[in-house]
């Protein structure tokens, strides 16, 4: 499952982002409402968890721009928890709203709760060119050959693959697959170089000082 994160709060933000992850979930986080805009068009999600109160653009505002082309299921946070906020946010197109301060246990609940109601096919394969994703085996293959990835190549790849089109930066990745550790100089770099040597310089390309992009239509045009 695929969560956008939108919550300006660094320490909560980060709490909650590990928290979803350690419950199975794949999370990009969206610091401000201009961030937020980004990532969703960029790519689709199963959930949003939205806090209402952002800088750059309101949470209000984000949850009317989305709603104007999806129906992704959407929890607003928020501090603003009397009952005519609650009603304006359901109102503007929320799903489900929690007030701050919350319980983690009660935020996953609520998010299961969600998913449960819209539910959404699950996407088996992920195929650009000849090369061959899926995501419940974790294999990859090319030209229906298996490729043998480690397990940060695999997590790479999956990431690079469901944000195609979409430019990716370092700082995305290092956070995806380094958090919490300690990490040499230009491991992402390193890394692209490796999946390079796997599956082609044609797979992901660098858009030099911003990050790096599997470019949508065949590879290698």
């Amino acid at each position: 499952m695929n969560a956008l994160l939108i919550e300006d709060d660094v320490d909560l933000g980060g709490t909650l982002k590990q928290i979803l992850e350690e419950n199975g979930f794949q999370v990009d986080w969206a610091q401000n409402g201009l961030e937020a805009l980004h990532f969703i068009e960029g790519f689709d999600y199963d959930i949003l968890i939205l806090d209402r109160l952002l800088p750059e653009l309101g949470g209000m505002e984000v949850l009317k721009k989305l709603r104007e082309s999806s129906d992704v299921p959407v929890l607003m946070l928020t501090a603003l928890n009397e009952l005519e906020d609650r009603l304006s946010g359901l109102d503007a197109g929320a799903d489900d709203y929690l007030g701050k301060p919350f319980e983690l246990p009660e935020l996953l609940a609520r998010v299961r709760a969600l998913l449960r109601r819209a539910p959404r096919p699950l996407q088996e394969h992920l195929v650009h060119g000849d090369l061959v994703l899926e995501p419940l085996k974790c294999t990859v293959t090319r030209n229906g050959t298996p490729v043998t990835l480690s397990r940060v190549e695999y997590l790479a790849v999956e990431y690079l693959l469901r944000h195609r089109g979409q430019v990716v930066t370092r700082e995305q990745l290092e956070r995806l697959l380094y958090e919490d550790r300690d990490i040499r100089a230009n491991p992402v770099d390193v890394l692209i170089h490796r999946i390079r040597g796997k599956l082609g310089r044609e797979f992901v390309r660098t858009r030099r000082g911003h990050g790096f992009i599997v470019e949508t239509g065949d590879p290698g045009t």
